[in-house]
């Protein structure tokens, strides 16, 4: 016998779906919600600390000589466990299947929080030499397979305890742990860059916040020992219905491998990527290219996740009524048409005088021999060329870049003036000469639109993030659940949203100047971590 499920938009049959216990009681409910939901924050504030303290630290786990290059280096560490996510969803989401869901997300939270807590004691590349990265990269890859299995064990484990027409509300406030994880994640931060004088937090306060994780650890084991394990799971145990391979019927078996890519393609790519937009790329947007000061920045996106969080449990409702797809569908439709006017919104408001001053000096470099630097190693070696586009990208310019010209090293042009060979001195009196702003003037900028904007890409976020957890545990059978919706989420979020921050930036500083193509107008400041 079929049924159409509201929620996924296909019809399936009826076994896919397995009902929550009718005698369970709101209360056990709620608390199911919270113990979860709480345990998840924390995991995700664990994994985002890299990404917002990354700008910080990357110089001194790499070596010196192009801060740029170190940074694109510290990405792509931050890359690497979004790279593994999908490997952990493959492991512990096989466990979470044949052993249960929670003890599965249990051991998740252990590696995620012991993994963050390492990170705070890590000696420096000064100290250690390329040990350093070595286990910088190391303990990455262990907090992406945590992660790889902590969001399929929450998200199922609330769903089966969920009636049906509330599976999209339940769920939603598992969706909005990762905001909210992010959002403590700048709180944190926040208050020890306030606390704490600017080169004593470069030299060693950014490791406080890694340190507060064991805290939260202690206290996210112990609410989630306190749970018990899904209804939905004790009863296929207890009639022996478990998958006894659910790897090989999630991947290799129609229609369930039909429904991962339709979870993946259809979905989780444009959600993950929406996702990183509306959050860490607008944030470093700001601070990075737009030049406000970070606790500026740091507020703004912190009140637009304020304003904007209520939104996943409305959407999340919402698609309880009218759908899962189609709301998902709509937001990632929406954010494709509008996120350039909106970032180009962002320039106008935040630093229009930026905003003019590329508009009225064309910049230039010229040279033969730049190198691109995805990762800084033993074999890097920064020309003056690098030195000199590391600089302008400092400062949220973006340039044109020229053939060498003969006998030269390098030749920048800002306007009229040129400059030859690398000379930081020189660079920063020519900008100066030039009428280049320097730091956006908090005085000039339109604060109310900055706010707007960020919340409309919030919003954004919530459209497609809200329902997405409902919408894949309906995907599956129960018995192969944990497996079959871990690994298409963490591709798309893990390897289309994840790896937006370093594609941004490695777009930016291998070819910064798209505008010798016509793709963009010359002048226009591009978006970089």
């Amino acid at each position: 016998m079929a049924d159409q499920n509201p929620g996924a938009g296909v019809r399936r049959r009826s076994t896919f779906l397995e009902e929550a216990p009718v005698e369970s009681a709101e209360k056990e409910e709620r608390k199911v919600i919270f113990a979860s939901s709480l345990g998840t924050v924390f995991e995700w504030y664990d994994f985002y600390l890299y990404a917002t303290l990354a700008p910080f630290f990357a110089a001194l786990f790499f070596p010196k000589g192009n801060e740029t290059a170190a940074l694109l280096s510290a990405f792509a560490t931050y890359a690497a466990g979004f790279l593994v996510r999908p490997f952990g969803a493959i492991v512990f989401g096989r466990i979470g299947d044949l052993v249960g869901r929670k003890y599965t997300f249990l051991i998740t939270i252990l590696f995620m929080g012991g993994a963050t807590f390492l990170v705070g004691l890590l000696p420096t590349y000064a100290s250690i030499g390329w040990a350093a990265p070595i286990l910088l990269v190391t303990l990455r890859l262990v907090q992406g397979l945590a992660l790889g299995g902590e969001y399929g064990g929450a998200a199922t484990y609330v769903a089966e305890h969920a009636p049906a027409n509330r599976r999209g509300y339940d769920t939603a406030w598992i969706q909005t742990t990762a905001t909210l994880g992010f959002f403590l994640a700048l709180a944190i931060i926040g208050i020890c860059r306030v606390s704490i004088d600017a080169p004593t937090f470069a030299d060693w306060g950014w490791r406080i916040p890694f340190w507060v994780s064991l805290i939260l650890l202690v206290f996210s084991v112990y609410i989630r020992l306190k749970l018990h394990e899904s209804p939905v799971f004790q009863r296929m145990k207890q009639e022996n219905r478990r998958s006894k391979a659910p790897l090989t019927e999630s991947f290799l078996h129609y229609p369930n491998n039909k429904y991962v890519l339709l979870a993946l393609l259809g979905a989780t790519a444009g959600q993950g990527v929406v996702w990183y937009t509306g959050q860490f790329y607008a944030l470093f947007f700001l601070i990075i290219t737009l030049k406000l000061d970070y606790l500026t920045g740091y507020q703004l996106i912190g009140l637009s996740l304020l304003i904007g969080t209520p939104f996943f449990i409305f959407f999340g409702w919402l698609s309880d009524r009218i759908g899962r797809l189609k709301i998902i569908l709509f937001g990632c439709l929406i954010a494709a048409v509008t996120y350039f006017p909106l970032f180009k919104g962002l320039t106008h408001y935040v630093n229009p005088a930026l905003e003019a001053y590329q508009q009225n000096t064309k910049i230039s470099v010229a040279a033969d021999n730049c190198n691109f630097h995805i990762f800084v190693g033993p074999w890097s070696k920064f020309s003056d060329c690098d030195r000199s586009k590391d600089f302008l990208t400092k400062q949220g310019l973006s340039f044109s870049s020229e053939p060498g010209v003969p006998g030269k090293s390098v030749v920048v042009k800002i306007g009229d003036r040129t400059l030859e060979g690398w000379d930081e001195k020189k660079l920063n009196e020519t900008l100066k000469a030039s009428g280049y702003p320097g730091p956006a003037d908090k005085t000039k900028v339109n604060w109310f639109m900055t706010e707007l904007i960020l919340v409309i890409m919030v919003i954004y976020v919530t459209m497609v993030y809200g329902p997405i957890a409902a919408f894949l545990v309906e995907l599956f059978p129960a018995k192969i659940r944990y497996t079959s919706m871990s690994l298409p989420y963490h591709i798309g979020n893990g390897w289309f949203g994840g790896m937006l921050p370093l594609t941004a930036t490695a777009m930016v500083a291998a070819t910064i100047a798209v505008a010798v193509s016509g793709s963009m107008p010359p002048n226009q400041p591009l978006p970089m971590w």
